[in-house]
């Protein structure tokens, strides 16, 4: 393959990485997806690809359906066990931001969200809300007609619309709100803690280290406070587990403020607020090593805000 080629490829990988993540949720995947894509493109007679740009986008969707509809990925995620990879705010794996629709898109909310809708629906919604490709477009990609774009966007947007939380986070709103929620869990009363979420909020987490073999749902401000303040309390036995004392940080995780507990560089969990009315509605606790080595890589390579707390 001539350089030319490769460096057309090359200025593509983000916004495919970016498509492969919104269908996938898996950044692993996304990237497996997208060289995938690149061995197609190093195989094809690229003198007869009238439209590069297209014809990678093409490969890329139906790669990642592919992987979709694949019986070990269903198995897997119908046991209960499987959660979106976070990615920290900056990577462009994220890809676009400039609309209320490209950024809902990458919300954990929306990703999971999103695990309802079949895979041509997933598809649709994703080409449509956040690459903005038209029905004529959308059509061509995935071999139907347009109609059946628009009925398909119409009912994932329809079941998705019902149910998400949107609010606009920048890092400061960030810090002040993931210093509030970990004071408030700090502080030994968990009343001081409900008040920060709404009356139905409701909470997920693979468990201390990642650890646990389906997800465990908290399906109440009470209980879900509860789970907060005994994981937030600090002891020798965690920090044994931990390798440490570890720092609590501030950030922004798939465009929702978010609780980083961090040692020696590494990210060993994530704790991400959906935001509702001003209060936080969902919880998502995230600790298995293989979900956070993306994020832990990004804030490898970033500049840290002071810590909440220096040594927890």
């Amino acid at each position: 393959m001539n350089t030319a080629a490769v460096e057309q490829f090359e200025a593509s990988r983000n916004r495919l990485a970016s498509l492969a993540y919104r269908l996938l949720g898996s950044a692993a995947d996304a990237e497996d997806t997208v060289q995938d894509a690149y061995l197609r493109w190093q195989a094809a007679d690229q003198e007869y690809v009238e439209v590069p740009e297209a014809w990678l986008t093409k490969i890329v969707t139906n790669l990642a359906l592919d992987r979709l509809r694949s019986a070990q990925l269903r198995r897997e995620r119908a046991v209960g066990a499987w959660m979106p990879e976070p990615l920290l705010d900056g990577d462009p794996m994220l890809g676009p931001a400039d609309t209320v629709e490209q950024r809902e898109s990458v919300t954990l909310a929306v990703l999971m969200l999103m695990e309802r809708l079949s895979p041509v629906e997933r598809a649709v919604y994703v080409l449509r809300e956040a690459f903005a490709y038209s029905h004529a477009e959308i059509a061509e990609i995935l071999e139907i007609t347009e109609s059946a774009s628009q009925q398909h966007v119409h009912r994932a947007r329809r079941r998705i619309t019902a149910e998400r939380n949107s609010r606009d986070i920048d890092r400061a709103s960030a810090r002040r709100i993931v210093e509030a929620f970990v004071d408030a869990a700090s502080s030994g009363r968990t009343e001081q803690l409900v008040a920060l979420l709404t009356d139905d909020a409701t909470g997920v987490s693979d468990g201390a280290l990642g650890l646990a073999e389906t997800l465990i749902r908290y399906s109440t401000p009470q209980r879900l406070a509860a789970a907060v303040r005994t994981g937030l309390k600090s002891s020798a036995a965690k920090r044994r587990l931990a390798g440490g004392s570890p720092s609590i940080h501030a950030g922004v995780v798939n465009g929702c403020p978010a609780m980083l507990v961090t040692l020696d560089d590494r990210v060993l969990g994530v704790t991400i607020l959906e935001i509702r009315d001003d209060k936080i509605a969902g919880v998502r606790g995230i600790a298995a090593p293989y979900r956070l080595d993306r994020l832990t890589a990004e804030w490898q390579r970033r500049e840290h805000d002071v810590p909440l707390i220096e040594s927890w």
